[in-house]
């Protein structure tokens, strides 16, 4: 990995040096486009449109209109920001970890400790998981001010940014203004089959199928040149029917359970009419037992 960003982690009299990589990266295939009449490759030239010129990327700025007057903004005046020139990460506030809703979580970001001893890393590592706290900081990347929550994950410290209050649209669906009712034989039979599907989460268990398929496609394309037969390739297959809505809810509960259980092996006979027996408790815990 390559260091995106340099600078320092304050809080009160702390300082702590470190590196700023990002945490994330696309598996996408990368496709450009192509002219279907003869593979001829398309391409997106900046083309001023006062004198028809293309214009290099180093000589573009960039501009605000406000409907009447437009404002130019060079990169002298970005640099000119002292937000921009900042190279702290500073530590507003500590809060609890569970106040923090996911919906605010962006862009994650990897610290590395940029000092000759990384105790001061340490130190702050240790303090966060101690107290169960992570810290609100702010701090200026490309151009923009961020607002982003420090947190532990493994021995590393991790930068999420987080998108500010007014990023974030308020639901509003006249569907749900009206009370719904919801029996509680429903709310039993779909406990059930919550808890049929129950597990502990391992992000290493699932995969692009999407992705896959396509680089199946690619590499079929190249080993027998441009035309191929796409069933050949995947097999013939169907999308499932979306269909309409489902009416009967119970029915499509019981249905949903029985079929996960026969998938487990388990018997369902004379399980829907009737409360499930306590629930084995899953995960980490139960594997250790």
């Amino acid at each position: 990995m390559r260091a995106i960003w340099k600078g320092a982690l304050t809080f009160g009299l702390v300082n702590v040096p470190v590196k700023v990589y990002s945490a994330t990266e696309d598996h996408d295939v990368s496709l450009h486009q192509v002219h279907n009449a003869d593979g001829g490759r398309i391409r997106y030239q900046r083309i001023c449109e006062l004198d028809g010129e293309v214009v290099p990327y180093g000589d573009i700025d960039r501009a605000y209109d406000d409907g009447e007057r437009t404002v130019v903004l060079t990169k002298e005046d970005f640099a000119a920001l002292p937000a921009e020139r900042s190279r702290e990460i500073d530590v507003v506030e500590f809060v609890p970890s569970d106040q923090l809703d996911p919906l605010l979580f962006d862009s994650a970001y990897y610290l590395e400790p940029d000092s000759a001893s990384p105790k001061a890393y340490v130190l702050l590592r240790q303090t966060l998981e101690q107290t169960d706290r992570t810290a609100i900081v702010r701090f200026s990347l490309r151009q923009k001010t961020r607002l982003a929550a420090l947190r532990v994950r493994g021995d590393v410290l991790v930068l999420q940014t987080l998108r500010w209050a007014d990023e974030v649209r308020q639901a509003a669906f006249p569907a749900l203004d009206d009370p719904v009712k919801i029996s509680a034989k429903e709310l039993e039979l779909s406990a059930s089959l919550v808890e049929s599907f129950a597990s502990d989460f391992d992000p290493g268990a699932f995969s692009d199928d999407y992705q896959q398929e396509l680089r199946t496609l690619i590499e079929a394309k190249l080993a027998k040149g441009d035309a191929i037969d796409t069933a050949e390739t995947f097999g013939d297959h169907e999308e499932p029917d979306a269909g309409g809505e489902v009416i009967d809810l119970m029915a499509a509960l019981r249905a949903s359970v029985e079929r996960s259980r026969a998938a487990r092996g388990e018997s369902g006979e004379g399980e829907s009419e009737k409360p499930d027996a306590p629930a084995k408790k899953r995960g980490s815990r139960a594997a250790n037992g």
